[in-house]
């Protein structure tokens, strides 16, 4: 796919201070873009569009390089024990993403340039777990490897978590620009994870994101590089033929992965699967901002669930999502063996 680049890039006065804000603002100094320095909260009304929807299309195509001020990590099960962010929100333009419910209104693209801090942060809630062995997703808020081109912040991340005894690093990515990572002395410390679906989901609602296939490809390339591996399904969703196209996913993952020779158990490939969920703020700002969008949200056909941020999330009934979690096990134990389901959600 074609790499992302912004329309206009805004610097915070206080980014410029570090070695990755000079970086970039000399980079994009000699790119055709337009630069502003201004504190992040005159971000929102310099962003053109006469009408909401038209001030989101040019958001999602904004960077904001700034700080990231709040250094206390949130717990992230059942992903990892604690999550950290390089980048908020993505380029990406996923029609159900969870992320228009807590960025609906700052859909821009936040870049963290005070590296040290967020890794002397990790260092200190590794200390605070009695030195065990504790894990980190760095792409709960953003997908840090969409914009990996201009930072390198999640190669040098990488490098970092490799260093590390009891650190151990989760990415998940819908993007496909992993080449710059492959030569990284890693030591196994990082698990790839692609968030992978069925053909319908990801060319129906899953915009500006690497494709089926090149998707597939990059994890191949990840997997030669010696990385733990993984894949999220998510979302998972019901709709007619869906058995048959989630039979499909994994029958190409298996012919292209060829994992025969992988039996220890610290190398399984592992999956996440998270059934299709969403919330009435999320459904609310879905439907002004894809007016024709065909997710099925009809709460009506949903059971409730509390979530953790204090909203209910509508979730498939019991019956539905017993024979999604049945069924999508059922595929990867035929296709992956010695694979490891981590969890269904």
């Amino acid at each position: 796919m074609e790499l992302f680049f912004p329309e206009r890039v805004f610097f915070e006065p206080v980014s410029l201070n570090y070695p990755l804000g000079q970086k970039l603002f000399h980079f994009f100094e000699s790119k055709n873009v337009e630069i502003i320095k201004a504190p992040i909260q005159k971000v929102l009304n310099s962003i053109p569009g006469e009408t909401e929807n038209q001030k989101y299309s040019h958001a999602k195509k904004t960077l904001v390089i700034t700080i990231k001020k709040a250094l206390n990590l949130d717990i992230c099960k059942p992903s990892a024990d604690y999550r950290f962010s390089l980048v908020t929100n993505c380029p990406g333009n996923c029609e159900y993403c969870y992320l228009h419910t807590t960025q609906s209104f700052k859909p821009y693209i936040k870049i963290y340039v005070n590296i040290e801090d967020i890794f002397n942060t990790i260092i200190k809630y590794i200390y605070k777990n009695n030195n065990n062995i504790t894990s980190f997703e760095v792409a709960s808020s953003g997908d840090p490897l969409a914009v990996e081109h201009f930072t390198g912040s999640l190669a040098k991340t990488i490098e970092f978590f490799g260093k590390l005894e009891n650190g151990r690093l989760r990415v998940s990515t819908k993007f496909n620009n992993v080449d710059s990572l492959l030569n990284i002395e890693h030591n196994g410390h990082t698990r790839f994870r692609f968030s992978i679906n069925s053909k319908y989901v990801i060319d129906t609602f899953e915009h500006n994101t690497a494709n089926f296939y090149e998707r597939i490809e990059a994890a191949v390339k990840v997997l030669n590089a010696g990385y733990p591996l993984g894949f999220i399904i998510a979302p998972i969703m019901v709709y007619d033929n869906w058995k048959e196209q989630y039979k499909e996913l994994f029958e190409k993952l298996a012919q292209k992965l060829n994992l025969g020779n992988i039996k220890d158990s610290k190398d399984a490939v592992t999956f996440e699967l998270i059934q299709h969920r969403f919330t009435t703020v999320a459904k609310n700002v879905i439907n002004k901002r894809f007016p024709n969008n065909r997710l099925d949200m009809d709460e009506s056909k949903r059971a409730q669930k509390w979530g953790m941020y204090g909203r209910y999330k509508y979730i498939y009934p019991p019956e539905i999502s017993n024979e999604i979690k049945e069924y999508i096990s059922m595929l990867i134990k035929n296709y992956f063996p010695d694979s490891i389901i981590e969890y269904y959600t």
